[in-house]
């Protein structure tokens, strides 16, 4: 009996692998290569390289910080 409970447990435990595990890697994929995508644009005051999601965008340029800006 024990044995039979067992066996079932490792065949859910395959099917489980087979699966739902691939799907979870290639999610996990997608995220590393969203991740990576962020662009770096460089101020144009300063010329420190900053992301183009934090930079602050004035007179079609791209600034680090407000101080830059003025």
């Amino acid at each position: 009996m024990i044995f039979k409970i067992l066996a079932v447990l490792a065949v859910l435990f395959l099917v489980y692998l087979l699966f739902f595990k691939k799907n979870r890697e290639q999610e996990i994929k997608k995220k590393k290569d969203e991740s990576i995508s962020d662009e770096m644009t460089e101020c144009s005051t300063c010329g420190t390289f900053v992301s183009k999601d934090e930079a602050i965008l004035s007179n079609a340029k791209f600034f680090c910080s407000q101080e830059c800006v003025k």
